[in-house]
């Protein structure tokens, strides 16, 4: 129960102060991780273009589970669920934390995304039955928000600090303390429930056959290094990629009582629109973040501390934009906003793609870094506000966590292909520069051949995102939610799924 004017008592305190701390994880391990993969690299033997795989298998299971980890907590229970994604998230870390080779760690990532997609949902449906009064639900949720954007902010910063006078092993180690503490209080504090209405059934099936495509069409694209497109290994891979995809597809329409996403969701155009948008934002954010922490360390030098200093400015932009987005949306409209932003972060990245070996982080990075992830903070909020402006109510919960999955995907796929491209691009430059025409000897030049990759890296991403902006276009103008198209109520989602997730 909540006091009036909005005043939480204690207990409802501990509630908003668990969810808030759980959430704080998700998102920490999104961002912790990039400042630690040089260090990564080198203690594990990845090469650059597997590198990713540290991002991206977090990523991946994250996005792919999400809206089946929103479905399980109506369906089994908000605080039994909240344990449960609690404990794989702590005992992932926990297995990442001690990892000896390659394969552990990916593994361990893979299930720390299962279980911030169970636990990362949970958080959100707790808050919304613990605080009923309007006034004291919108305060924890502003506050479960500014808990949720400063786990992005520090994870470049505690990353930097536990890398360089710890260990990455760290940036893994330092969930478990946390998620012990945690559960011992959630098992105490928290109480259980359930969404009202018939039990529904659960759509692994939906969940299982998205995901493992998702999977098998980054493990495919990754090859492409070493083994040619049309090899028969990477057509095969694509073509099982594709076949999942074709079954996914099937269980939605026709084989799911409660289908995980209703496609007919996606006859909306703002639905549509949104997702593309949002994929090919996630693109070039992940991108940006992935390749400037290796450039900061491996070619210009800088410690991890330094470089996670170096990010601040840049979280701080994406604060500044997605704050100033709220007030200008109104006034111009949110597609206008859109366009801007996409613009304004495309030009941000075009400016990184200019980066020299020779640069330092003032004349190659501040510049360009900033202005990319202050159009991306101004282009996300109408996004979100676009995604849900045309569907019914009780569906924006579900249009909203569908684009931040969009996002996930994005950024997997996304970096998957870059990292191939940077690859491929530091080998062309490595060929075609002889040692001695270099000042720098044979170590000058592959820090030029690096940066060479990176640099067209950027540049792509710079195009994808604008391609986002435009996509935006055939978003129609916010209005009303719709209520003539034939929704199904079997097919509807509860309102109270991850509508705010970052």
């Amino acid at each position: 129960m909540t006091t009036h004017r909005g005043r939480l008592p204690s207990s409802d305190n501990v509630v908003l102060i668990v969810a808030c701390l759980a959430q704080f994880m998700v998102v920490l391990d999104i961002s912790i991780v990039n400042v630690a993969l040089p260090a990564i690299q080198v203690s594990l033997h990845f090469r650059t273009v597997d590198l990713q795989w540290v991002v991206t298998a977090y990523a991946l299971t994250f996005g792919g589970l999400l809206l089946l980890g929103g479905r399980l907590a109506d369906l089994f229970g908000r605080r039994r669920i909240f344990l449960v994604g609690l404990g794989v998230f702590t005992a992932a870390s926990l297995l990442g934390g001690f990892a000896t080779d390659q394969a552990t760690l990916i593994a361990a990532r893979s299930l720390q995304g299962v279980g911030a997609a169970i636990l990362s949902p949970a958080t959100l449906t707790i808050l919304t039955v613990t605080f009923s009064e309007p006034r004291a639900r919108a305060r924890a949720f502003g506050m479960w928000s500014a808990v949720a954007a400063g786990g992005g902010a520090a994870g470049a910063l505690f990353g930097g600090v536990l890398t360089q006078y710890l260990s990455w092993r760290w940036i893994l180690f330092v969930n478990v303390p946390i998620g012990i503490a945690l559960y011992a209080v959630a098992r105490v504090t928290l109480h259980e429930s359930k969404a009202d209405g018939p039990r529904r059934s659960l759509d692994i099936a939906g969940g299982a056959t998205v995901t493992g495509a998702l999977f098998l069409l980054v493990y495919a694209i990754s090859r492409t290094d070493a083994v040619p497109w049309t090899a028969t290994s990477t057509l095969a891979l694509l073509a099982i990629a594709a076949l999942l995809l074709i079954a996914f597809v099937a269980i939605e329409a026709k084989l799911a009582s409660h289908p995980l996403i209703p496609l007919r969701l996606f006859r909306v155009r703002s639905v549509t629109g949104a997702n593309l948008v949002m994929f090919c934002f996630g693109v070039g954010m992940f991108a940006m973040w992935f390749f400037l922490s290796l450039y900061l360390q491996q070619v210009l030098g800088y410690s991890p501390v330094v470089t996670g200093l170096t990010f601040l400015p840049q979280t701080a932009a994406i604060a500044i934009g997605a704050t100033l987005s709220g007030r200008l949306s109104p006034k111009f409209g949110p597609r206008n906003v859109l366009l801007a932003g996409s613009v304004i972060g495309a030009i941000g990245l075009f400016w990184l793609s200019f980066i020299q070996a020779g640069d330092s982080y003032w004349t190659g990075v501040c510049g360009g870094g900033i202005l990319a992830t202050f159009g991306m903070g101004l282009a996300f909020t109408p996004v979100a506000l676009l995604a849900t402006g045309g569907v019914p109510h009780q569906d924006a919960g579900l249009a909203s966590g569908l684009v931040n999955c969009s996002r996930q995907i994005g950024a997997s796929v996304g970096l998957a292909v870059l990292t191939t491209i940077a690859a491929s691009s530091t080998a062309t430059a490595l060929r075609d520069s002889p040692h001695s025409t270099n000042e720098g000897g044979v170590h000058g030049a592959v820090a030029v051949a690096m940066t060479a990759g990176y640099a067209r890296a950027f540049l792509i991403a710079s195009v994808v995102v604008l391609i986002g902006g435009a996509l935006g276009l055939i978003i129609p103008p916010p209005r009303s939610p719709v209520t003539s198209v034939d929704w199904d109520d079997s097919d509807r989602s509860q309102s109270t799924g991850p509508a705010l997730l970052d």
